[in-house]
């Protein structure tokens, strides 16, 4: 099958977050299953993510689908593979494409942070693949074809083992957030061995926070109402100026963000290594956060890591737990697991290994392809 992709391609020099690792992850992942990628060199999808005005947005996707088409009606791929937010998508230009006998499936990884509907724009689809098991209800509710599959995650052969040293060190990798600094805020005490590594924990220098207008507020705040709701303006307005700040328990736990290849090591080597599947949002009280599955979900166990995450809806899907990873649901479980994790190494290896397997086997790229194939 020959995939024409759309999956935030461009330059690698946007002040917004990552997003180059997920055309690594694709673009591999389609080669291993045997079938071929195919871009159109002059699109700048990562562009569409950054902060342009209502004009800008209007030409960046004129000129971008413009290309898009032409490209894929001269190619003539089989199906179109894009990661597109609502605002990126021409609804007019996807029709196009699909009357020209290509297939079009989007992946979106933010449902369940996102949106409480889901969007219309995502109704142009073949197909939606939708990876949080708490946004399935939405997509039925709105009528739109989908399939519940995981995260897109590519491992280098290489890393398809289970590392022979273990470093005592528990670590989470990922930026700060709110959620994340209340939890460990909790618990960063009683974790001895806790290292946390990622963007935002440690203020750059000469960091500012820039300052809005009275009228440049209102309008976002308008903005805000129209996409969320009053329910969640209500709960904006409560934790209105109430920002944690990391402790001092914490804050010799923190550390900056890692290289590629340190990333890796942490993962497959740290004697436990954490995800964190809650969230930041005005649509849930911030004593009960919304949660979903994450893209760590998959990476860590994919790389051989002694895995405990945050338990959510569907995770019981991916994983046997005690079996192939461990969860917790609160921070009290969560110092409760390193405990018992720390003192059992054949638990440890047993985690490792199943985790890993499968993560693999049943994870991977290609056997989401094949269950993408098999579904249309």
């Amino acid at each position: 099958m020959k995939i024409f992709l759309s999956f935030l391609q461009g330059p690698e020099n946007y002040p917004i977050p990552a997003y180059s690792f997920w055309q690594y992850y694709i673009k591999n992942g389609i080669e291993e299953s045997g079938d071929q990628w195919d871009e159109c060199p002059d699109a700048d999808w990562a562009k569409g993510l950054t902060a342009m005005s209502k004009m800008e947005l209007d030409e960046w996707k004129a000129k971008t689908w413009e290309k898009t088409v032409y490209h894929i009606k001269k190619t003539q791929p089989d199906l179109f593979l894009s990661y597109l937010y609502p605002h990126q998508i021409d609804r007019n230009a996807i029709d196009l494409i699909k009357r020209s006998g290509v297939i079009c499936v989007n992946f979106f990884c933010d449902n369940y942070r996102e949106f409480e509907r889901i969007p219309n724009e995502f109704g142009s689809f073949d197909l939606n693949w939708v990876p949080e098991f708490g946004s399935l209800a939405a997509y039925k509710s709105a009528g739109f074809k989908h399939l519940h599959l995981p995260m897109p995650m590519w491992v280098d052969p290489i890393y398809r083992n289970t590392s022979d040293t273990e470093s005592q060190q528990v670590t989470f990798i990922g930026s700060a957030d709110q959620q994340r600094v209340a939890l460990f805020n909790e618990t960063a005490a009683k974790i001895n061995t806790l290292k946390i590594y990622g963007k935002g924990w440690i203020a750059e220098e000469g960091q500012v926070v820039p300052q809005s207008s009275v009228i440049t507020k209102g309008i976002n705040q308008l903005r805000f109402i129209k996409t969320h709701g009053m329910k969640a303006f209500y709960q904006k307005l409560i934790h209105h100026n109430s920002n944690i700040y990391i402790n001092e328990h914490l804050a010799f736990k923190v550390n900056k963000n890692l290289s590629f290849k340190e990333y890796i090591h942490h993962t497959r080597d740290s004697i436990i290594t954490l995800g964190v599947n809650r969230f930041p949002s005005f649509r849930f009280p911030f004593e009960r956060p919304g949660k979903y599955s994450r893209l760590r979900d998959i990476e860590a166990p994919m790389l051989g890591a002694c895995y405990l995450t945050e338990w959510s809806e569907g995770l019981d899907l991916l994983y046997d737990t005690d079996e192939e990873i461990a969860s917790y649901s609160s921070s009290d479980e969560l110092i409760y697991q390193i405990e018992r994790l720390s003192k059992d190494k054949p638990f440890r290896d047993r985690l490792r290994k199943k985790g890993q397997q499968r993560a693999l086997f049943e994870h991977s790229v290609p056997n989401t392809l094949k269950l993408i194939k098999a579904s249309l």
